[in-house]
């Protein structure tokens, strides 16, 4: 049975009573299971277009054996649909993680089978009138690669933390005692599946890096993939400085970087892993845009080479071939919960568009890119005075009534139009004449911001 459609639900305190009931002991925790841990499974036919939720083409993927995890842990309540989900309210965060665990794998086993209604409807049991029973099909097994993310209203996606949504097309390659079992169309009825995070399967080569549709020198954005422990961030080189890339939304694999310099078509990465470990010992990936993306990259992911310097077991040159070659997608019939299709045609202004600052701190923004409805801004901190500094803040107000839609490398507040930025726990320290910058996502014009100013403490 597939998982239901979207429909207009209505919260129903039960449903949440009874979901606790089943859950295996101990308290969910979306960066990892410590044992494996049981839940209901669904299937859907495969990714939409462009891409998953990771942001990835589904004919891009590693594996096409692929998950779908729960982006929110929202018993009863089947309305919330903030994404990403803030930090203020991550107890209401699934095991999507905010996009952290794409490119992961998990090792999903086949449990018992429901003999009675397993619709997944809203304030409903699972299961009822009926009950889980083993069966032939209990044990069977497969790794299966995190790529998609399931948000939709219903009592499988919202109630069940543990919940995987499976390939449909995985459902006839499970392996047991040695053979693989077909589980349907008889077999299958949401059944209960145990499943726990493990390191990529026969993992060799190195990392792929592709440039996603729209992408182009002012809008670089970039989908990482081939990874033998997902991976949960990407720091780009910019003037001489590692800088953290945001995410684009809540894709896992897929971030906005910058040039080694301002309007650059050069680019160095280093990518860190769900442990928010360096991978390969710190490695560096440098290339290039495309040729094909001169203008703007058209297709929806444009593979490019590197190289790379440093790390451990470094090779000078890098065309990484996933260890699988997936095979043809098949045509998908669901649209996945993040889906953007770029289709920004920036406007750049390189030079600072605002400068403020008293004593010893300076502050510049200048606007990286913009389009209609909004525009990307990056503001640097700087230090002019004679000693370090162990944190900053920073004030402005916008002109209209912009508003921030997303922010990095600073904790931002907004009150009307006065905004507040101060540092985070890894960027407050500059010494005299060093400088750091956060970057913004602003809806609204582009406008010059009005009276900033910053202070170092």
């Amino acid at each position: 049975m597939r998982r239901a459609p979207l429909v207009a639900l209505v919260a129903v305190a039960a449903a949440a009573a009874f979901v606790v009931s089943q859950l295996p002991a101990g308290a969910i925790t979306v960066t990892g299971t410590p044992t494996p841990v049981t839940g209901n499974s669904t299937y859907f036919d495969g990714l939409g277009q462009p891409y998953g939720g990771c942001g990835l083409p589904q004919a891009n993927l590693d594996s096409q054996d692929f998950v779908a995890l729960n982006v929110f842990n929202t018993p009863g309540d089947y309305a919330f649909s903030t994404r990403p989900v803030p930090a203020s309210m991550a107890d209401k965060i699934g095991m999507w993680d905010n996009g952290q665990n794409c490119g992961r794998y998990v090792q999903v086993t086949i449990s018992d089978f429901c003999t009675g209604t397993n619709d997944g409807a809203p304030g409903l049991p699972f299961c009822r009138n009926g009950s889980y029973v083993p069966d032939q099909f209990n044990g069977a097994t497969l790794t299966m690669l995190v790529a998609d993310s399931c948000g939709d209203s219903n009592a499988w996606c919202r109630d069940d933390p543990y919940h995987l949504d499976l390939h449909k097309d995985s459902l006839s390659r499970f392996v047991l005692n040695g053979s693989t079992v077909n589980l349907l169309p008889d077999h299958f009825n949401n059944r209960h599946i145990t499943w726990q995070f493990v390191p990529a399967p026969n993992y060799s080569g190195d990392i792929n890096i592709g440039f996603l549709q729209g992408a182009q020198v002012w809008w670089p954005a970039i989908s990482v993939s081939h990874l033998a422990n997902g991976v949960h961030s990407v720091e780009y080189m910019a003037n001489g400085v590692w800088t953290a890339a945001p995410n684009d939304g809540d894709m896992g694999q897929a971030f906005i970087i910058g040039g080694t310099t301002s309007g650059a078509n050069q680019f160095q990465i280093r990518v860190r892993d769900a442990n928010d470990q360096l991978i390969n010992g710190g490695r560096v990936y440098s290339f290039t845009l495309p040729s094909a993306c001169s203008s703007q990259c058209s297709a929806p992911y444009t593979q490019t080479t590197y190289t790379t310097d440093g790390g451990s077991t470094a090779s000078p040159t890098a065309s990484p071939t996933p260890t699988r070659s997936p095979s043809v997608s098949p045509t998908p019939t669901r649209s996945p919960s993040v889906s953007p299709t770029p289709t920004r045609s920036p406007s750049v202004s390189p030079t600072p568009s605002s400068t403020g600052g008293s004593g010893g701190c300076a502050l510049s923004a200048t606007v990286d890119s913009s389009w209609q409805g909004g525009y990307q801004t990056t503001i640097t901190v700087k230090n002019n005075g004679t000693t370090a500094s162990t944190g900053w803040s920073t004030k402005f107000s916008f002109a209209g009534t912009q508003t921030v839609g997303q922010a990095w490398n600073a904790t931002v507040t907004q009150s009307g139009a006065a905004v507040t930025a101060t540092n985070v726990s890894y960027n407050g320290s500059l010494s005299p004449g060093g400088s750091t910058t956060f970057g913004m996502i602003v809806n609204g014009t582009n406008q010059p911001l009005a009276t900033p100013s910053c202070s170092l403490s």
